[in-house]
């Protein structure tokens, strides 16, 4: 079990210093940037005992959550909405305020910040508008390396080739996908999914993509059952035997469409979805849904971001968290 000793000779100050500031003590002349590297010491080494103070203190530092999402369109959306609340619960524990800005608010950010947490897809010229702040950046959703900015990203890759695998395993080799498409919020960058082109490449490898069989439109549930209709009206006896479906929203509308043209779910048409948001169990029948860690990818974000506050030189990195495959009703 870990020991203020510990603590103190990892973060290079006394265990007096490392008490008062797992205790919250206000009086305590301590730079900020020790402060947080010990509460992350404390937190990595599994010490919970400075959990339970309620002395919290009436200034900290402030990271701003910047959503490429409107507040409306983040209510419509629980993948981000998780990811965001996972930044909060992951910025109290190191003692940080948060505040928000969403797309349209990039320039209202205030000066008195400590750094900025990015979610979801930003053009060049976005990014570029983040970085006239001079705060560290850390993105949530997008991989950002090329920009020499560390982020959190899911594992698309074996998350597609695991679904197809399975597909094909079950004797599934007519397969589809109806796909999203998005632009950044200023309109400047057309956004490829890594899970089209995934399953477009990993298919082809193993001999069973046909480009009719792919269905592509917005992210929601009017384009998932409007996508998924006019399959079924295109290909007739030759739907497909499965469909890949890039995300929960959509594949709510494809199996809408599914159910009232009569097509059985699983027994004709198997469906595997994207993110398992809590949508996906509430639905029948329940959706196969690919587990996103999305609590996690907020948490590890603010961890990031709080070891470039803490040592400013540290070389940016990318996080990819795997997934899981976790299966339901909607498919074999």
């Amino acid at each position: 079990m870990a020991t203020l000793k510990d603590i103190a000779k990892l973060a290079k100050v006394s265990q007096a210093t490392v008490s008062r500031v797992l205790n919250r003590d206000e009086t305590l002349s301590v730079g900020e940037d020790t402060k947080h590297r010990i509460l992350a010491i404390a937190d990595d080494l599994g010490y919970t005992k400075h959990q339970k103070t309620t002395n919290q203190p009436k200034n900290k530092q402030k990271i701003a959550v910047v959503q490429w999402y409107s507040e409306q369109e983040e209510l419509n959306d629980l993948y981000y909405y998780a990811i965001r609340i996972g930044i909060e619960k992951r910025a109290d524990d190191l003692a940080y305020d948060i505040v928000r800005y969403f797309n349209n608010q990039i320039m209202d950010i205030t000066e008195d910040i400590a750094g900025i947490i990015a979610i979801g897809k930003f053009s060049s010229q976005q990014i570029k508008d983040l970085e006239a702040y001079d705060r560290k950046l850390v993105f949530v959703d997008s991989d950002t390396l090329n920009a020499g900015h560390p982020c959190v990203t899911t594992d698309f890759d074996n998350a597609v080739v695991q679904v197809l695998d399975h597909f094909i395993q079950h004797g599934l080799t007519n397969i589809g996908m109806i796909a999203g498409e998005e632009k950044t919020t200023d309109g400047k960058e057309q956004l490829i999914d890594q899970r089209f082109r995934t399953f477009r490449n990993y298919a082809s490898e193993l001999g069973v993509y046909q480009a009719r069989n792919t269905y592509i439109g917005d992210f929601s549930a009017q384009a998932g059952y409007e996508l998924m209709k006019q399959a079924i009206t295109e290909l007739g006896d030759d739907l497909p035997q499965a469909f890949f479906v890039a995300n929960d929203t959509l594949a709510i509308g494809a199996l809408r469409a599914l159910q009232e043209a009569g097509i059985s779910v699983p027994g004709r048409v198997s469906l595997i979805s994207f993110n398992d948001t809590p949508l996906a169990k509430q639905i029948f029948p329940a959706l196969s849904s690919v587990t996103v860690f999305t609590e996690e990818m907020g948490r590890i974000a603010v961890d990031t971001l709080n070891r470039q506050l803490i040592n400013p030189e540290v070389v940016p990195t990318m996080t990819r968290l795997a997934t899981r495959l976790s299966l339901r009703d909607s498919s074999l």
